[in-house]
């Protein structure tokens, strides 16, 4: 049973990497908006939003 709920959490993680990058490309180009407009509050929100999807990403494909 172990084996079996390790390899759905496996698949799971794995149909949520194209979401992930997805969102991460959104993210910088929100990040890309604000530096454009010169918004220092929605860089820093973008940028910590970027370092959660970095280390979810990550966390993917170290398993």
């Amino acid at each position: 049973m172990k084996y079996v709920m390790e390899a759905l959490r496996r698949k799971e993680a794995k149909e949520k990497l194209p979401v992930i990058r997805m969102e991460i490309d959104y993210e910088l180009m929100t990040l890309f908006d604000a530096m454009q407009a010169n918004d220092k509050i929605q860089k820093i929100k973008s940028k910590e939003r970027l370092e959660q999807l970095r280390l979810q990403l990550q966390e993917i494909e170290s398993e």
